[in-house]
């Protein structure tokens, strides 16, 4: 790509400043010229070719250029009539000297590098607008219709928008806005060539697509006059000693954030805010890398002034603390969940002055790649099955739901809840022998043996990432446990939870309903114990479920037994209630806390539906289980289906509750 710089005019309103030199040649305050900041901003942006028009004071011009000894090739063309004619005639002189995608600047326009980053990276034709600048008197106005520029002039109010003359051409917008500026400059009518070359570009509009960049509270003005000069300098000291913040949640640094970094650090003194473990975890994934490494690898990027901690995903904390002038992110948060996250950052920012200025979100074939990166190393079995532990260290309560294919799971690792710029989704999974053996048809007694179970567990854990707590029932014999911990610690399960029954197993909800023989504690235990001694590694748990309240034994049994177990080696507790309330696990949570204040308590709220999350924490409970309800819920939906089917002969009628199977098909992730 090259550029086209018009710096043929005559500057007469500048007074002195102009008496011997260009208008392009005005001095700024940080030492440089407009042409000589604007030329060092091309070049840094890649621009190796630079057509330049000179008009007054020509030879001053080329030889102020050939001083700074650019590295780009300069050309020059000259138009020898520029007393008597606008820059249009400039562009139709310039236009044999140009070929390809183009920049076209005016010579008097100031801008800082992110507006020309911006139009120079826009995939289309583009021209800097300002969507919220008052609309000037006698500048250039853009209409804006339907996100394209249909006309710029001077004279224009519906629909249009503060424009500044700096524009990206593609080459096919190019041939067609100079092809109409030729047909003007050698028609014989000499308004023609003192007119604006947005009049010919106006005729043509509608099949030469340029579309508007919002340059928002950035810098991008042309010097007029002496006090256009004395404003844009006092914007100039202003970059000097402008803030800027932007915040990263990434595992991976790829070379989308390097370019996003370089371009946030163009724009002042930048801070990079670094999610926390636990901001990270509420809003995606538990991190593959920790928050204190993931702060040293972003403060290591040049570009980078600071680095500071982000506890949330939403930015009013921070922005509060901080008050940055400016904030940057991508434009991807403009849709889907974190609209009311961007809405709230625009807020604050506006309550002191401060600007949001966004970049095209970039989804490139690197950042894809680091994705699918990310996601084959969160599904590998040595990090999976450390993440349990991690996440109890992080979050309260951690939540899990039942998955018993690999259908489910997606459901469970892709389900979440937007509110308010935050994030709830499930934590991990659980994969219950109750749901396992009711999708194949089998009763609940541990009929389907462990091979069996483990493909359910394969099954799941090939097509997601999070962490499973597997339904190990009674954990069989002594001998046998020992041999199913082996087997699920190498399949990367975070957590087997065993219940404390003995004989042929009946469904904890049945309660004392059907005989149900509770373990002897001793014998638990040392069940317990030697499964935690033929682990290879500490980051299997194993839980110890008590079926005492079931059982009717009260609450002092169980904790007598919960002290025991967790004296055995037992990583967690689990303690199982049939009641409709939640009250007696309430009050076991809060008993065992008085003198357990670290080991994990979890419970299973079926019968005790009503129960919420936070009433369950603040007892002490540490892992919420939802052991049922997905399965509870698809059979209703399929017994519906199968029964329209049959009793209107067709399957319209039950067509309106099925879901279209390309919203399935978008749950399975492509590999």
């Amino acid at each position: 790509m090259q550029a086209l710089i018009l710096a043929s005019g005559m500057g007469t309103r500048m007074g002195a400043l102009t008496a011997d030199r260009p208008k392009c040649m005005t001095p700024l305050p940080d030492g440089e010229t407009i042409l000589s900041r604007q030329l060092r901003q091309l070049i840094s942006a890649g621009i190796q070719r630079i057509v330049i028009t000179t008009g007054a004071f020509a030879d001053v011009l080329t030889g102020y250029v050939s001083s700074l000894s650019l590295s780009a090739e300069i050309v020059f063309v000259h138009n020898p009539e520029f007393a008597s004619t606008n820059y249009i005639y400039s562009m139709h002189l310039a236009g044999s000297s140009l070929s390809g995608d183009m920049l076209l600047i005016h010579g008097d326009l100031v801008f800082e590098d992110t507006v020309l980053d911006m139009i120079a990276g826009s995939r289309e034709s583009a021209m800097a607008v300002s969507t919220t600048l008052p609309l000037p008197e006698k500048d250039f106005k853009a209409v804006i219709e339907e996100d394209r520029i249909t006309a710029v002039g001077i004279g224009f109010t519906e629909n249009a928008a503060a424009a500044q003359p700096l524009y990206k051409l593609l080459d096919s917008d190019r041939r067609i806005w100079f092809a109409k500026i030729a047909e003007y400059c050698s028609s014989g009518d000499e308004a023609k060539r003192k007119c604006y070359a947005e009049n010919a570009f106006n005729e043509v509009s509608e099949s030469c697509c340029i579309r508007p960049v919002d340059f928002t509270g950035l810098l991008c003005s042309e010097i007029d006059d002496p006090s256009d000069l004395e404003a844009v300098s006092a914007e100039l000291e202003k970059l000097r000693s402008r803030s800027v913040y932007m915040c990263f949640s990434s595992d991976f640094i790829h070379s989308g954030h390097i370019r996003m970094i370089r371009r946030a650090a163009k724009l002042g003194r930048l801070t990079v805010g670094i999610m926390t473990d636990e901001a990270v975890t509420a809003y995606k994934h538990f991190p593959l890398v920790p928050y204190d490494e993931r702060a040293q690898l972003f403060g290591n990027i040049n570009g980078v002034a600071e680095v500071t901690a982000q506890e949330t995903l939403s930015y009013r904390k921070i922005l509060s603390t901080l008050r940055p002038d400016i904030v940057v992110h991508g434009s991807d948060w403009r849709n889907g969940f974190q609209q009311p996250v961007r809405s709230e950052v625009i807020s604050v920012l506006s309550s002191y002055g401060g600007k949001l200025v966004e970049f095209p979100f970039s989804d490139d074939k690197i950042t894809s790649a680091a994705e699918m990166e990310m996601r084959a190393e969160l599904a590998l079995p040595d990090h999976r099955r450390g993440i349990l532990r991690k996440l109890l260290a992080v979050k309260r309560p951690v939540t899990a739901i039942e998955a018993h294919s690999g259908l489910t799971g997606l459901i469970a690792e892709n389900s979440r809840v937007y509110e308010n710029g935050s994030v709830r989704q499930f934590d991990a999974m659980w994969i219950s022998s109750l749901c396992d053996s009711t999708s194949r048809g089998k009763p609940d007694i541990e009929l389907v043996d462990l091979t069996a179970r483990m493909r359910t567990v394969n099954e799941i854990m090939e097509v997601t990432t999070k962490p499973v707590i597997f339904d190990g029932d009674t954990g069989g014999l002594t001998e046998h446990f020992v041999y199913t911990v082996r087997t699920l610690e190498r399949t990367g399960v975070s957590m087997v939870i065993i219940e404390d029954k003995t004989g042929l197993k009946k469904n904890s909800l049945f309660g004392t309903e059907v005989a149900q023989t509770q373990a002897d504690t001793d014998e638990f235990c040392r069940k317990i114990t030697a499964g935690k001694n033929a682990l290879k590694t500490d980051e299997l748990m194993i839980c110890a479920r008590i079926e005492s309240l079931i059982l009717g034994k009260g609450s002092d049994d169980a904790l007598a037994r919960a002290h025991a177990y967790v004296a055995a080696g037992a990583d967690a507790i689990m303690i199982h209630s049939r009641s409709s309330s939640p009250d007696e696990v309430l009050v076991f949570a809060r008993s065992f806390r008085e003198t357990n204040s670290y080991t994990p308590l979890v419970c299973v709220p079926t019968s005790y539906c009503s129960a919420t999350e936070e009433e369950l924490s603040s007892a002490g409970i540490n892992i919420v289980i939802y052991a049922n309800q997905l399965t509870r819920s698809a059979f209703p939906a399929m017994q519906k289906a199968a029964d329209s089917i049959l009793r209107t002969h067709s399957a319209a009628e039950c067509d309106s509750m099925c879901m279209p199977f390309k919203e399935i098909i978008r749950l399975i992730p492509e590999e």
